[in-house]
């Protein structure tokens, strides 16, 4: 079987990591018997500098005639002067609107091997945990009304927060659907205290629990989970909440895995193509440098190879070689901290990853 995937490199360390799934994904084609064509594209600063906008017609006209996409990182300090409406970030928007994807899926695991890489105590460690956070990905405050407007205290910057009760159906209902494949236990984060959009959030997803009657359902104030995360993240199984909740929550859980460079993520709308990447960024200051952790970029693509292309022994093949190279010791610098050594490199991590495939 051939599988059209556009590759959207972007900055930073964006084409290394990128370069670095790619190769991983070679090999799963030789091994598996599939076939992967790749087709480059530009999108964020990269695409500034070359065409002056962030987001090019041919990119986006690329990635609805691919399978699927892949995606490495955009921005960084280079671009940050320029208005918001031409930054890199903005493609990230804009490319998400333009496929359909509004269901985002990251998922955040700590593997056995890499307890002692993350900051929470040893007795919530040793407890592991396995979440999967579903974020809404194409309403809330990032796509809302904003600008510049004369206030009580004089010039004041808004941004608005709006959603639907169609927009909060659609990701409620991908996330049942992720919790019946799961452990049946779903958590909806809001703030329906506060605001009138957490108050639909929640009523609407009510509704939606009467449907899925094997659910164990319940509500959760954002500034609790934010709490819960670090507290007791082993009780989470699937957590769904909006577009900025879910931001900063997924950074979070990030963190408590042991490193942001081992969490991928999955962009998905009505059909079967979607687009995979890492959620960390582009990392400026180490790019070129072959520092970067590829892990995320690499699970993101194994994410791919389940999803969208339903090859899931494909999907399991990566995984378990990723948990093998780490077993075996093997860490990027992310993943060792400040002041120790026996870091190895984005490319070699790679390879130790292929040699466990």
């Amino acid at each position: 079987m051939k599988y059209n995937i556009a590759l959207l490199k972007g900055d930073g360390i964006g084409p290394e990591i990128v370069d670095g799934a790619v190769a991983v994904l070679e090999k799963i084609g030789e091994k598996f018997g599939h076939s992967f064509d790749f087709n480059s594209y530009l999108i964020g600063g990269c695409a500034i500098d070359k065409t002056g906008l962030p987001l090019p017609k041919e990119t986006v006209d690329g990635c609805l005639e691919s399978d699927s996409v892949l995606l490495g990182a955009v921005g960084g300090i280079k671009w940050d002067s320029l208005p918001g409406d031409i930054r890199p970030e903005k493609a990230l928007l804009g490319i998400r609107s333009a496929l359909g994807l509004y269901t985002n899926l990251r998922p955040a695991k700590l593997y056995p091997a890499l307890k002692d890489a993350s900051p929470l105590r040893s007795d919530i460690v040793q407890k592991g945990f396995d979440l999967l956070i579903v974020r809404e990905l194409t309403g809330g405050i990032y796509f809302g009304e904003r600008g510049y407007r004369e206030g009580k205290f004089g010039r004041e910057a808004f941004d608005t927060e709006a959603y639907s009760t169609i927009e909060i159906e659609r990701i409620g209902r991908a996330a049942f659907n992720a919790a019946m494949k799961r452990n049946k236990v779903l958590t909806s984060i809001d703030k329906a205290n506060v605001l009138e959009t957490s108050r639909l959030w929640r009523s609407v997803m009510h509704s939606l629990s009467d449907e899925f009657p094997q659910v164990k359902y319940s509500d959760m104030l954002v500034d609790n989970a934010a709490m819960q995360l670090v507290r007791n993240p082993s009780q989470f199984d699937v957590v769904v909440t909006s577009n900025m909740f879910g931001d900063i929550l997924s950074d979070e859980a990030s963190q408590i895995t042991g490193s942001i460079g081992m969490l991928a993520s999955a962009s998905l709308g009505d059909g079967k193509r979607g687009m995979y990447e890492p959620i960390h960024g582009s990392a400026p200051d180490i790019a070129g440098q072959n520092k970067a952790n590829p892990i995320a970029t690499i699970l993101s693509a194994a994410m791919m190879l389940d999803y969208s292309f339903d090859l899931h022994d494909e999907s399991e093949c990566i995984e378990n070689a990723v948990r093998k190279a780490l077993e075996n010791g093997f860490r990027t610098a992310d993943l060792l901290g400040v002041g120790r050594d026996g870091a190895i490199s984005c490319s070699d991590m790679t390879k130790k990853i292929i040699e466990f495939i």
